[in-house]
């Protein structure tokens, strides 16, 4: 196991660029660690090294996913947020405390945050509906990517017009959160929803607007034609 960690970072190191380093972070207010890669080639590095790991249990897998959380740099955070999407069938219900973990400890910007919730979480709970708890109990938390993982992980699922009345209930409880990273992500999460029940969306906007930051607000409205967003942003 510790030879394919070196082998991927040997790759990453190999293939960094530094212009691609230098773009990335302007994408992020907070310092990020990152090779320098584009997506595209850092999911072909994740696919081929899954090849050699597939056959391994899934707490082995998990363990190297960890490892690559542990290191801090983004694009070893998108190999683990693939593997771990890649065994979802083997997923178990305790499994949401262990993502809930490296989401704290481990998850300290945007982009891996909603690489692994959008993916990873999302699949958890659609398998897995009666832990949708868990994602209410991260929206109460300190930590400003477990509230925001609370939104992004039901994206997916809300964009098929599933978890309606959780949609609302989650951002019920991050609806005066000041921090953008969360209004992002809520209103993002209302966006997909709006999707498939957009009057319900509309609905709920109209009835918070006065409380809901102006950032969620806009999200939230996005997919909207222009005369309901027009209505929605009256104050």
């Amino acid at each position: 196991m510790k030879e394919i960690l070196h082998s991927i970072r040997s790759d990453l190191k190999g293939n960094s660029d530094e212009t691609t380093r230098n773009t990335a972070q302007r994408f992020f207010k907070e310092k990020v660690e990152c090779y320098g890669l584009k997506a595209a080639l850092v999911r072909k590095i994740s696919k081929n090294y899954f090849r050699e790991i597939k056959g391994l249990g899934k707490p082995e897998i998990f363990e190297l996913c960890e490892d690559l959380f542990r290191s801090g740099y983004m694009e070893e955070s998108f190999i683990a947020c693939d593997w771990s999407h890649n065994i979802h069938a083997k997923f178990e219900p305790e499994d949401i405390n262990l993502f809930g973990r490296w989401i704290q400890d481990y998850v300290s910007n945007w982009a891996s945050c909603d690489t692994l919730c959008n993916h990873t979480v999302g699949s958890f709970i659609e398998k897995y509906p009666e832990r949708i708890n868990d994602l209410k109990a991260w929206a109460k938390s300190e930590n400003r990517w477990l509230k925001r993982a609370a939104a992004v992980s039901l994206i997916l699922p809300a964009r098929k017009g599933k978890f309606l009345a959780d949609v609302f209930e989650i951002a019920d409880l991050l609806l005066a959160d000041r921090d953008d990273m969360v209004q992002k992500g809520y209103g993002w999460l209302l966006k997909e929803a709006s999707r498939l029940h957009q009057k319900e969306v509309l609905d709920y906007v109209t009835k918070n607007k006065k409380i809901m930051p102006r950032t969620a607000l806009r999200y939230a409205i996005e997919l909207m034609p222009k005369e309901l967003r027009a209505e929605a942003m009256k104050k």
